[in-house]
């Protein structure tokens, strides 16, 4: 299946799904966990973040907006995340999209609030999303300005 079609039937499939678990990795890289929660153990064997059915991986430039404003974003304060990455836990999934010429992610939750991502650097949007439902994992990326599927094997970004 090609992967813009691939990347559709998953948005469609996200529609009604809990935002479980949000994390924070370095930086201003942002987790976001779909779905049923799985345990993970890091490589030390101490206890590491739970991962979703789905996961949505951002290395920088991303912001959050409701109806009204910018809510925080990935060069907000610190101060703000939290609330602000609050908004969305436990949301449920209205609308997953892949937009623009160079495909960026955008997650709208019922409870009315988006989470986007948009790379301001030179190269390729930032993002990955991981569906571990239905058997091997799949990746979906940017490539060559091109959505991109893939099995986990290439680099996340």
């Amino acid at each position: 299946m090609p992967a813009k079609q691939a990347f559709e039937a998953l948005a469609l499939s996200l529609v009604g799904q809990p935002i479980s678990y949000i994390w924070r990795g370095y930086g201003s890289a942002i987790f976001i966990e779909i779905g049923e929660l799985t345990p993970r153990l890091n490589r030390d064997g101490s206890v590491g973040h739970p991962e979703g059915e789905v996961s949505l991986g951002v290395e920088w430039s991303w912001r959050i907006e409701n109806t009204h404003a910018i809510v925080c974003g990935s060069w907000s304060d610190d101060d703000l995340w939290e609330p602000a990455l609050s908004c969305l836990r436990d949301a449920r999934v209205e609308r997953c999209e892949a937009l623009g010429y160079l495909p960026e992610v955008v997650l709208t939750t019922v409870e009315g609030f988006r989470f986007l991502t948009f790379s301001t650097t030179d190269g390729q949007p930032q993002w990955h999303i991981v569906d571990r439902r239905d058997g091997d994992a799949r990746w979906f990326s940017v490539r060559d300005g091109q959505l991109h599927l893939g099995d986990g094997t290439e680099p996340a970004f």
